[in-house]
């Protein structure tokens, strides 16, 4: 399986629930199309612990989506560079919400 974590703070004004919703709509849609295989719930960080060691970043929210393999990211990815509609305004209803987003990706070796 080949993951993406996401880090994000929210735009002044903006709730995390609304967040989830264009976020639950946009996995929807793009698991209809199959490009994506899931989402995990989001999470907020707690780094108000030892266990947290990340000094470089402020992110308070983050989730991870899961895709089959590279083949499958890299479609996603060239489906939302291409800016086809719905998948554009829907892909673009994160991003008036969120600020300073930072991407990371990973694929299991075991």
């Amino acid at each position: 399986m080949f993951h993406m974590l996401t880090c994000f703070n929210l735009e002044p004004g903006r709730d995390i629930s609304s967040f989830k919703v264009a976020l639950d709509a946009f996995c929807n849609h793009m698991h209809q199309l199959e490009m994506v295989e899931g989402m995990s719930p989001i999470g907020e960080r707690q780094s108000d612990t030892i266990m947290d060691t990340d000094e470089e970043r402020d992110h308070q929210y983050f989730f991870t989506m899961t895709f089959r393999d590279r083949a499958q990211v890299d479609a996603a990815v060239e489906l939302i560079n291409s800016q086809q509609a719905p998948t554009d305004e829907s892909h673009r209803a994160l991003f008036y919400i969120i600020k300073d987003p930072i991407f990371i990706c990973w694929q299991d070796v075991t």
